[in-house]
């Protein structure tokens, strides 16, 4: 079994500890490296190539932010997962604009954070609960002010079929099997939805999906899954 390769970025070393007995007794994943603060993290993971960082916002000499936009201009194959104990709006949107893959919060690692580096590491986006809120409550404050969030009326039927599977985590070649085409063209629509929606990354797309509300009619699909 490939194990999933996580470097720890957290300036307490006792999470630190903490955080890698939790993931080292998991039989399919391990921690490959530690970092105590952004800087740090932003050059092991160009020296590791990690498949996801686990990474704090709070951090001196570069804070979780900067590390992430950072992590992924570098090495984009690297998935970042933010844990942090912060749960506001002001430090979800940013990291997510960064290229975050995904959001916990440290209250609730023993319940979320390992299927949280699980999802990211399969390049899906994991949100904690509340986020999802807040992501609509943004979504309806722009609607009411009258701004237009999204390009959305510029897809295809099929373009918007696409749209709704990739952001419920499905693959290309799942994507396929359901629309009956090639993996090949499903890339192709993916490339050219994100470029129409002005996206940057596969968690930008989910985001852009939850705030549109485009993934409520596929919840009974998404429990059998």
């Amino acid at each position: 079994m490939t194990k999933i390769r996580v470097l720890l970025v957290d300036d307490h070393m006792v999470v630190r500890i903490g955080l890698k007995a939790l993931i080292n007794a998991e039989p399919d994943m391990e921690v490959v490296g530690e970092a105590s603060n952004g800087a740090e993290g932003v050059a092991a993971t160009v020296a590791l190539r990690p498949d996801v960082v686990v990474m704090d916002i709070s951090m001196p000499v570069m804070d979780g932010l900067e590390a992430t936009r950072r992590i992924r201009q570098e090495c984009t194959n690297v998935q970042v997962l933010i844990l942090t104990v912060h749960a506001q709006e002001k430090y979800l949107f940013p990291v997510l604009k960064a290229g975050a893959a995904g959001y916990v919060l440290k209250s609730t690692v023993d319940t979320e954070l390992l299927d949280a580096i699980r999802t990211v590491a399969r390049g899906e986006a994991f949100l904690y609960p509340s986020a999802t809120r807040l992501l609509l409550e943004d979504y309806l404050s722009q609607v009411n002010s009258g701004t237009n969030p999204d390009e959305y009326e510029s897809l295809s039927e099929r373009e918007r079929e696409v749209l709704k599977l990739i952001a419920l985590g499905y693959t290309a070649a799942q994507v396929g099997d359901k629309l009956a085409l090639s993996p090949k063209t499903v890339e192709t629509y993916r490339v050219r939805i994100m470029e129409k929606l002005n996206l940057s990354s596969r968690p930008d797309l989910v985001q852009y999906a939850l705030k549109r509300g485009l993934l409520s009619e596929y919840t009974s699909d998404t429990e059998r899954r």
